[in-house]
């Protein structure tokens, strides 16, 4: 997959974020040197066209905070721990009416973030074995509730990281 449409946090939480970060490196654990945010959608591309219609949408939509505090993981070949987010009507809402901007207009569109299948989540490692996601649990348990203020929606080039701001509050 090639591009992500991510929302992006305030000041506030991205420092609550990387703080849990720090504490899993204090526990041994490689921690991604990125920004935290969720994705949204991914596709091997999301075009102008789409990044057009996805902008005009977005300025039309209320974006509510997300609230993260669910410590957890997904099946899968790559064991990350994740802090899920509270999954509520307005933010379905949201998640519903930017994939009806996006269909149809983009490329090779990742099923795992569709609605009805997608988990909202921030990353805070990736690539864990099973000692390190054990570790990595401890380190984080009990977990705080972070109010994830989202500051900017933008489409991402995973590869690059490369990325274009699609709204800014």
């Amino acid at each position: 997959m090639a591009d992500a449409l991510v929302c992006r946090f305030d000041d506030e939480t991205e420092s609550s974020l990387r703080a849990l970060r720090e504490r899993l490196g204090e526990a041994g654990i490689d921690v991604p040197d990125e920004r935290p945010s969720v994705t949204m959608a991914r596709a091997g591309s999301i075009p102008a066209a789409a990044r057009k219609a996805l902008r005009g949408e977005l300025e039309l939509l209320s974006i509510p905070d997300l609230w993260l505090h669910a410590l957890g993981t997904l099946p899968g070949d790559e064991r990350m721990l994740l802090l899920g987010a509270v999954v509520d009507t307005e933010l379905l809402a949201v998640h519903s009416a930017v994939h009806d901007a996006l269909a149809g207009k983009v490329k090779n569109p990742s099923a795992y973030y569709f609605p009805g299948a997608w988990i909202p989540y921030c990353a805070l490692a990736r690539g864990l074995d099973t000692d390190q996601l054990a570790r990595a649990f401890t380190a984080l348990l009990p977990p705080e509730p972070v109010r994830a203020a989202v500051r900017e929606i933008s489409v991402v080039d995973t590869r690059t990281g490369d990325a274009e701001t699609l709204l800014t509050r």
